[in-house]
């Protein structure tokens, strides 16, 4: 494991929108995974925040960001317009791309609650540029028609085992994805992954699908 490293604060300058990030790319990381947080969090995010630290000790870089600028983050209508949230996503895409240390990783995403259906649009659009995403907690059943069928990254789909809601919806997705794909229920988790030691588990499989599908 290697030690935690400091983010470092950077502005995606975007059409229509400057969006604040912390990024951190550790030495020969061979891939990168962009965290794409739910309705009414951030990138300063606990969760997201802790399973990035343990893929950054694992050695890969992560890119934690706001898809809305704070006006239009208090815009409840704002908040689940999944087109506006994936332009913005692929708009991030395409800025790593233009960064002449990020260009040639491996590209992945990480969509928590409502933020995994920007992950699904994106990762569908980009195709074979995408080599993961993992949900935790996720909506799938929010993504755009037909976005599923053509999503070809490994996708991994994490649900707590009492987050009943949202369980459905991701059994339903395993079932539609083409792609690489896994289900993994963590036991007595809630929808948050509050309770002791589930949280760890995430990190834990989001680290060994990132090893397998962006190493």
């Amino acid at each position: 494991m290697l030690p935690s490293i400091a983010p470092r604060p950077v502005r995606l300058e975007l059409p229509f929108a400057t969006l604040p990030g912390e990024l951190v790319i550790p030495a020969l990381a061979p891939g990168i995974v962009v965290f794409v947080h739910g309705n009414g969090s951030s990138r300063l995010s606990p969760r997201n925040q802790y399973v990035a630290r343990r893929l950054q000790q694992a050695g890969f870089g992560t890119l934690l960001l706001d898809l809305l600028t704070p006006e239009e983050d208090n815009a409840f209508e704002a908040r689940f317009d999944l087109d506006l949230l994936t332009r913005r996503l692929l708009g991030a895409a395409s800025w790593l791309r233009r960064e002449q240390r990020l260009h040639d990783l491996r590209l992945g995403f990480f969509g928590a609650s409502t933020g995994a259906a920007p992950a699904l649009n994106a990762a569908a659009e980009l195709g074979s540029h995408v080599g993961a995403v993992i949900l935790r907690g996720g909506r799938p059943d929010l993504a755009l028609p037909a976005t599923l069928g053509r999503v070809q990254a490994s996708t991994l789909l994490i649900v707590g085992g009492q987050d009943w809601p949202v369980m459905g919806p991701n059994e339903q997705a395993l079932q539609t994805l083409t792609g690489p794909k896994q289900l993994c229920v963590v036991p007595g988790a809630s929808h948050l992954f509050e309770e002791p030691g589930t949280l760890a588990e995430v990190g834990d499989l989001a680290v060994s699908w990132c090893q397998q599908h962006l190493a």
